[in-house]
């Protein structure tokens, strides 16, 4: 009997809720707006896998290190190698597992691997389109807060006389990482969708620095 896409919804989101993931900005809603936005992606690309794709938005972050861990950078693979592991204890089509593998490795900023596959790309911009937008900008300050940055700059938020520094202040990371998101994008649609986010993090920032002095 086949098995269906809700079906296998339900049998990826139980595996990636066993990681046990504490960061609300990698939690399950997190996995779920990357799986909607992989689907509104996939109706421009019709001739990517959607099984592979699916499995990839659920499961690549089944390792989640935070953004200053020494091994942040092999977060990716290691959630590659967890998820091979897991798929086999679901029997998940055997023929697919390597493609997943990859879209996970390659979804990562920091683990700077390539995608080389369609379904690598549209879980990648997935991924990073969930760091734009609204949802991008209440996980910004969420994440800001857990690693001790402050909200701002003092007196110049802008970084109008200064050098961008996203470790220390949540509002510079939108012009040091966000701003280069939409370019970053592997698919036409990535590209239009990110830009449209974007735009409403520029709004934001100016109008937090115009109340924050």
């Amino acid at each position: 009997m086949q098995i269906t896409c809700a079906q296998w919804t339900a049998r990826l989101r139980e595996l990636a809720a066993k990681s046990g993931q504490d960061d609300a900005a990698h939690d399950l809603h997190h996995l779920d707006r990357v799986w909607a936005t992989a689907q509104v992606l996939l109706e421009a690309n019709p001739q990517a896998d959607v099984l592979v794709v699916q499995a990839a938005c659920f499961l690549h972050d089944l390792v989640n290190l935070p953004k200053n861990h020494p091994q942040r950078a092999q977060a990716s693979r290691l959630a590659a190698e967890k998820a091979r592991r897991q798929l086999e204890n679901i029997d998940f089509p055997p023929e697919k597992r390597d493609a997943v593998v990859h879209a996970i490795e390659a979804h990562s900023f920091s683990g700077a691997i390539a995608p080389t596959t369609l379904e690598a790309k549209l879980v990648q911009d997935a991924d990073r389109l969930d760091a734009l937008g609204a949802i991008g900008l209440a996980r910004l300050f969420y994440t800001a807060g857990r690693m001790g940055s402050a909200l701002a700059h003092p007196t110049d938020p802008l970084a109008r006389h200064r050098a961008l520094d996203d470790q220390a202040y949540a509002l510079d990371h939108i012009a040091a990482k966000l701003d280069a998101l939409p370019g970053s994008m592997q698919t036409r649609a990535g590209q239009e969708l990110g830009h449209a986010r974007l735009r409403l993090a520029h709004t934001f920032r100016e109008q937090f620095a115009a109340q924050w002095i």
